[in-house]
């Protein structure tokens, strides 16, 4: 008997659409949302090279997010709501009642029954950015998680300028500026994915069972160096940050420019105030003119929205300018957050002014200087800012060595693509 033929099948190859991944971000302040922002972008960039659907949904849990809707392809979820604590009701007994009576109970309700909302709609995973809250609603959502730990760092205890005995005791007896029930949650099975802002602080977690990775931080990303435009060569350069949440920020603002006006210096100076959406144009025009400066020209190439001239020097606004001017700067003065730390990590030195709060409070000043090894000096008063800045714009070995500490306590760029990565992988695989 011959041997049967194999028949030729006739079926054809039909091209399978890529299968959707649903993602779900919750983000818990201004530098939070900062980070999560890269995130996504870096996020969409490598599905799109990978040919793969991504579907990213937000939930910004302090604020109202505004940063997210200039993304495209991003779901934006609420309740969102801006709170007077502006997120930072840990800092004092009276921030937390102000934000009680704001309403922040029913507010954090109505966010976890939009998470749940979410979740029932389908498979997906969720990434939380910032520290124990969005991560505790990470855990409660019964999806894989991830969690990008954004505030804390074991250098705020073991290293830097000043120190708190009892915080210093505690930490150095954990090993780990985390808590124990922390920990727990990073531990848990569903946890896909633990990124710390640096080694040390992932080899403290490390040594609990948390498989913590530090990859880069994205904070670093995004800066872009541009050539000094001619008409500002020749001037000190000071890049001024009052903070994003109005309106404490108006008044740091008062603070930091009422410090540094000299009436005896003689050298030009140029103060950059590097702003985001806030404080806008109509509300700083104001307080600028109770402070005696004037309307006046921009100088070309700086792209600057407005200008005025004052006791202080040549004031530029540039809403959405920071990336651009913060390499210009040489020394920076600041009450900011997310902001002083990113000036210090491209080598600028900065001094920043203790306030009333009720973010930039003496200890989150202080906290902030550990934590970067001193390349930010804290001063209590107008007259210590003032000296200090004369000091720093007229001694550039000592610019350049507190840059050195600052570069090396921030780490390089790169951490978004990284961090995208393991996302990738780990949480969406």
């Amino acid at each position: 008997m011959p041997p049967a033929r194999e028949s030729k099948s006739q079926d054809r190859i039909v091209p399978v659409a890529p299968m959707t991944t649903r993602l779900l971000l919750l983000s818990n302040g201004h530098g939070e949302d900062l980070i999560a922002m890269r995130l996504i972008k870096a996020l969409q960039e490598q599905a799109s090279c990978h040919g793969e659907n991504l579907r990213i949904s937000v939930l910004p849990l302090v604020g109202e997010g505004n940063g997210f809707a200039a993304l495209e392809n991003v779901e934006l979820l609420g309740p969102r709501q801006h709170l007077p604590s502006g997120g930072f009701s840990n800092q004092s007994l009276w921030a937390l009642l102000k934000d009680l009576w704001a309403g922040v109970g029913f507010l954090s309700l109505a966010q976890i029954k939009s998470i749940r909302r979410w979740c029932r709609q389908g498979e997906g995973a969720v990434l939380a950015v910032g520290d124990l809250w969005p991560l505790l609603l990470a855990w409660g959502s019964a999806k894989p998680y991830g969690f990008i730990g954004t505030p804390k760092s074991n250098y705020t205890w073991s290293s830097g300028p000043g120190h708190s005995p009892m915080a210093d005791a505690y930490h150095r007896l954990k090993g780990s500026e985390w808590d124990p029930w922390e920990w727990a949650l990073m531990a848990r099975p569903r946890c896909r994915l633990v990124v710390c802002r640096d080694p040390l602080t992932a080899r403290g977690l490390r040594s609990h069972g948390v498989a913590a990775l530090a990859p880069g931080n994205p904070m670093m990303d995004g800066f872009q160096s541009q050539p000094l435009p001619p008409a500002i060569e020749g001037m000190q350069r000071v890049c001024v940050l009052p903070g994003s949440r109005c309106p404490e920020a108006l008044s740091n603002l008062k603070r930091l420019l009422s410090a540094i006006a000299n009436p005896e210096t003689t050298a030009k100076r140029l103060l950059l105030l590097a702003c985001g959406s806030r404080p806008t144009a109509a509300e700083l025009k104001p307080l600028l003119s109770a402070l005696g400066y004037r309307s006046t020209a921009i100088p070309a190439g700086t792209m600057a929205q407005e200008a005025w001239w004052g006791p202080a020097g040549l004031l530029l606004l540039g809403s959405g300018l920071f990336a651009t001017w913060a390499p210009w700067a040489q020394v920076g003065v600041a009450c900011a957050g997310t902001a002083t730390e990113q000036l210090v990590g491209i080598g600028c030195a900065v001094l920043s002014l203790a306030g009333p709060g009720p973010q930039f409070t003496l200890g989150f000043a202080q906290r902030q200087s550990r934590l970067l090894g001193g390349a930010v000096r804290v001063c209590r008063r107008g007259p210590e800012l003032q000296r200090a800045l004369e000091l720093l714009l007229t001694t550039p070995a000592l610019q350049m060595e507190l840059g050195r500490i600052g570069r090396k306590r921030m780490g390089p760029p790169g951490g978004s693509a990284a961090i995208a990565a393991l996302i990738r992988k780990r949480l969406l695989d």
